[in-house]
């Protein structure tokens, strides 16, 4: 279990019960905990799709009708937290915990960001939760980077102090997309049409996916079989785009190759600032569904294009984080 190092605040009791949220752009997952011997048990449990509620409130309302609610509620929200307040970026909501302590009746409410809460979940994970990328035998002490592309691409860090790590926020996705070369370049400005300023998270996420495959489709003409462009307009175009990879096709083979090279490309961005000698985590609904050798071989590729740094880079295991609880996880034990 990684060492973390939790805020100072009263500690739940035993046999007593905790509500937690993972609020996200496309599904808020909502589970009721109980305390006992100091780990947290997940009793129950619902997924709800976001957009079909107008708050946090009406969600936990539906999920836990019974009266009276438990004393403590925990969030992981996709957005900056600023004094207890946050707006998620893509999703119109708006959560402030002084406000919803009075609406649900709720004692304590606890807000974090959700990237902050995937690193706290990491302390209750096992090895059975991760798949190695990149294993390093003799692992330094060092910082952690977290990154997770979803509904948009969160990022997060681990300061290690010699003994414990503290889990810490970023908006680092929202920074400016880098082209490294023509064919980026060209996706940039075609991005730039559409969107003006051009974030990592514009290309490494669900809705990114969607933006490379329609750049290769009507800037590249690539070619977009009739029956993937039903399915895009049945489900999420990102899901149908994957899909279309697995079953052969080429521009859904391209999308998802570059959207990988992206991933890579961001992720030494991330490690190299935060200087992750602890090891590098990848999250987020997208990449346990898709993952296979190809993907980590065209992963290990652009990760170590860092010119001189390489060496360093080479020092930074790389997991999966298979599990998709994660999140949800990290409020719990932070809210406990």
């Amino acid at each position: 279990m990684i060492p973390l190092a939790f805020p100072i605040k009263e500690a739940l009791r035993d046999d007593t019960r905790l509500l937690a949220a993972d609020v996200g752009g496309t599904k808020t997952d909502v589970g009721l905990f109980k305390r006992y011997n100091g780990k947290m048990i997940l009793e129950k449990e619902a997924v709800f799709s976001s957009k079909q509620f107008n708050s946090l409130s009406e969600i936990i309302r539906s999920f836990h009708s019974e009266a009276p609610l438990p004393e403590r509620l925990s969030i992981a929200f996709a957005g900056p937290i600023l004094d207890g307040k946050a707006k998620a970026t893509n999703l119109d909501w708006q959560v402030d915990t002084a406000v919803l302590s009075h609406e649900l009746g709720i004692r304590q409410v606890f807000l974090l960001n959700d990237l902050e809460a995937k690193a706290y979940g990491l302390a209750a994970l096992t090895k059975k939760d991760f798949r190695s990328i990149y294993a390093k035998k003799n692992t330094a002490e060092g910082n952690i980077a977290i990154i997770a592309p979803g509904t948009g691409l969160g990022e997060a860090g681990l300061f290690w102090d010699g003994r414990m790590f503290h889990p810490f926020a970023t908006e680092g996705g929202h920074t400016d997309f880098a082209p490294r070369n023509e064919f980026d370049w060209e996706l940039l400005l075609y991005l730039q049409q559409q969107f003006g300023h051009v974030s990592w998270e514009r290309v490494v996420s669900g809705p990114g996916i969607y933006q490379i495959y329609c750049f290769l489709r009507d800037v590249k003409h690539r070619e977009a079989p009739e029956i993937l462009q039903e399915n895009i307009e049945k489900q999420d175009p990102a899901a149908a785009i994957a899909l279309g990879a697995k079953e052969n096709c080429p521009i859904c083979e391209e999308t998802m190759r570059l959207f990988v090279r992206y991933l890579a490309i961001e992720t030494s961005n991330l490690a190299l600032k935060l200087k992750a000698t602890g090891g590098i985590f990848i999250g987020g609904g997208i990449l346990p569904k898709i993952w296979n050798e190809n993907y980590g071989e065209i992963f290990l590729e652009h990760f170590f294009e860092v010119g001189r740094m390489r060496p360093l880079l080479e020092e930074m295991p790389v997991q999966l984080i298979l599990n998709p609880q994660t999140a949800l996880l990290g409020a719990a034990w932070y809210g406990k």
